[in-house]
């Protein structure tokens, strides 16, 4: 009795153990949304500091107010501004056209790179990573091994997810990837010329002493905590899931509903994540209506998870599929938060003395399965395609720059600081080199902006990248592929002509290799490096010849 008893034992071991092998990411995900959680305080009201009852100076005679806006994976056919918009343009963007209709429109406008955080430090810094050393998104410990397993398990046919163990065992903790405190920000330089300085939003340039917004130059900061629009149970939210994704499973089992308040500990924001924080940002433009302002809004929308207001789902109507509906009401959102905005300004009478930038943080991201957010271009968020650089930046400043400019001239994210310093007679850093340069000549129509080489750059990794006046060099050096491009000729990359013009290529390699000559070494190592389609997005199936680069983080 007791030799069948271990014998029926041992099998069933075996059963389960084969149930869980088969079942792992399902496991680790479950123990992912179990473990490690913070506790989040009910919502809290913000006591944002108040400026002088009556104006010091008549405000329309002294220094602009600026404000900075930051959407995030905002594809630039999302918006309707370049006559494109979500689902063919049936959810049109009629607040950020009529911000573009009131300044100037960049056509050429570049993110500093293909992901959030790097491209986030050159907009604070107006420097490149070879300066920096800030390359690689910050990325929890475990979440390149989690990703890996839950991607590959999926047998996408694409080759497979790499994990760099070591770097995600032994590298930098979490919390310790940021910002470098000697880093100068536009934070910093406003403050310094007599600025009050308010960050409302996504960060994700650190968490640490020295990273953190209150130690880079902003008075006051309401951050994203987390990750969640709203509680995925709330009912006032749809969400939609992407089953295709592995780091959409990753961020629902992960994410949480919390802000936090001048390094406050959590509590639970004041309703859907994009309103809330215009709600709060209207606060801070009425409290500071007296004194000169410094606002960077910086949204989570669009960026997944992928919820969406009730209310803003019923109104984009039934769209297909599922998917896009909630993504269209998401960017119907934020449209409506640069409205607010807007109008608020007006409201106050601040209009006509405050600077409006708009921006996103990179292309729209393929991982969403919608294929045309960034329509025509080629290539998604974690691509450097156009798809996934090329983003919307428009610059208001009534009286000063003309209403319905259209430059042409490429500008890119390194540009926004010396910009923003200029607007506001801020003097740049002496001790720190600046790679970006002063587009607000650009914008009035009184001068051009020179580059050295006529060269921007972008890099993750051993993927690295020149633009160089009409011509554009990829250079992969895991796949070792090079893709040459006539951006004049082929705006939207069609044709590589890396085969053909082996002088170009080498020209252009040349100044890659300069920029990178005595570049910083990299600030933290990345931990996984994943295969990303340039032409399907994450819900297409691979097949043998389809067009993918290797991207590391």
């Amino acid at each position: 009795m007791l030799k069948k008893i271990l014998i029926g034992l041992a099998a069933l071991l075996v059963v389960l153990g084969t149930l869980a092998w088969f079942n792992k990411p399902s496991i680790i995900l479950f123990l992912v949304a179990h473990s490690g959680g913070t506790d989040v305080a009910p919502n809290q009201e913000i006591a944002w500091s108040q400026g002088p009852e009556d104006p010091q100076t008549k405000r329309a005679d002294g220094p602009p107010n600026i404000i900075f806006i930051v959407a995030d994976d905002l594809g630039i056919n999302d918006i309707s501004t370049f006559g494109g918009g979500v689902a063919g343009g049936l959810v049109p963007t009629p607040n950020i056209d009529r911000l573009a209709a009131r300044g100037a429109i960049f056509n050429q406008a570049y993110a500093g790179t293909g992901t959030c955080a790097p491209s986030r430090a050159m907009l604070m810094t107006g420097r490149y990573p070879t300066r920096t050393g800030f390359e690689f998104t910050p990325t929890p410990g475990g979440m390149g091994g989690i990703v890996s397993m839950i991607g590959n398990d999926m047998h996408t046919g694409l080759p497979p997810i790499l994990w760099n163990k070591q770097a995600d065992e032994g590298g930098v903790p979490f919390d310790q990837q940021g910002l470098p405190g000697e880093e100068v920000t536009v934070a910093e330089l406003l403050k310094q010329a007599g600025y009050h300085t308010v960050h409302i939003g996504k960060w994700h340039l650190g968490r640490s002493e020295e990273s953190r917004p209150t130690a880079q130059g902003f008075d006051e900061s309401l951050l994203m905590a987390s990750g969640l629009y709203l509680p995925g149970d709330d009912p006032d939210v749809v969400n939609a899931k992407l089953d295709f994704d592995p780091i959409d499973k990753f961020l629902w089992a992960r994410m949480q509903y919390a802000a936090s308040f001048n390094n406050s500990d959590w509590f639970e924001p004041g309703g859907y994540l994009t309103d809330y924080w215009t709600d709060e940002a209207s606060k801070v433009i009425e409290a500071n209506r007296n004194r000169p302002f410094f606002l960077y809004l910086a949204h989570w929308g669009v960026h997944t998870p992928l919820q969406a207001t009730r209310e803003d789902y019923e109104a984009v109507g039934d769209i297909q599929p599922e998917r896009l509906r909630v993504y269209a009401a998401m960017v119907r959102a934020l449209d409506r938060s640069v409205g607010r905005i807007m109008d608020k300004l007006e409201e106050e009478g601040l209009a006509d003395n405050t600077v409006i930038v708009f921006t996103s943080d990179n292309g729209g991201a393929g991982y969403i399965g919608l294929p045309e957010v960034n329509a025509p271009y080629r290539g998604w968020k974690i691509t450097l395609f156009e798809g996934g650089i090329r983003v919307p930046m428009f610059v208001s400043w009534p009286g000063n720059i003309p209403s319905g400019a259209i430059i042409d001239t490429p500008v890119a994210h390194v540009d926004v600081m010396p910009t923003l310093a200029a607007i506001a007679g801020a003097l740049l850093p002496a001790s720190l080199e600046i790679d970006g340069e002063n587009i607000l000549p650009e914008a009035t129509g009184t001068g051009h902006i020179a580059r050295v080489d006529d060269a921007i750059f972008w890099s993750s990794g051993y993927y690295r990248v020149v633009r160089a006046g009409d011509w554009k060099l990829q250079v992969n050096g895991r796949q070792k592929k090079s893709w040459l491009f006539n951006l004049a000729e082929d705006p939207t990359e069609q044709e590589n002509l890396a085969g053909e013009l082996p002088d170009k290529v080498a020209e252009l390699q040349s100044l890659i290799d300069a920029h990178w000559a005595d570049a910083r070494a990299p600030l933290y190592p990345y931990t996984i490096e994943s295969p990303i389609m340039v032409d399907k997005t994450a819900a297409d199936t691979f097949e043998p010849g389809d067009e993918y680069i290797y991207w590391p983080n």
